[in-house]
Parts: C-alpha cells; structure tokens; sequence
C-alpha cells in the first residue's frame, strides 16, 4: 500500500506554503484522515514517505509511525 507524509497545523490555522507544520502524520497515498484517526486539512502541505526517519519529516507523529512500521517493517533505516 502507498503512503505519503501529511501536515497538521495548529488548531485554527489554515495550510499556506509558509505555514509552521505542528507535526507530520501518515495517510494513505492522497488521504485525509491519519492512520493515528486524525482527520488533516486537504489543502495541507504532503511529502513521500521516503522521508520519514528523516530531519525533513519531523516531527513525527508517533502513533503513525508505530502503525507505519507494522505494515513497512523492513523499512527500519
């Protein structure tokens, strides 16, 4: 299945390209909704997932990286 990397802003903030990120989540490619349940703005700003484990991808959002891990877990770097 394919992943991409997905913003989350602070409450009350809407997505522009200069935007602070609060933290990245995990969603299924060209989802909305994390695999932690948290439901993201679709105007948010998303990334590959190639860059999870990265200084690009943090934070992290670690619920999503746990349930990530169980369906990559040969993609531990």
């Amino acid at each position: 299945m394919e992943h991409e990397m997905r913003a989350e802003y602070e409450e009350g903030v809407l997505p522009h390209a200069d935007t602070p990120v609060k933290i990245w989540h995990m969603v299924r490619l060209e989802g909305t909704t994390a695999m932690c349940g948290r439901e993201l703005a679709p105007a948010a700003a998303t990334q590959t997932a190639e860059v999870w484990g990265t200084r690009q991808g943090e934070p992290f959002c670690h619920s999503c990286g746990a349930l990530y891990l169980r369906e990559h877990p040969g993609d531990i770097g």
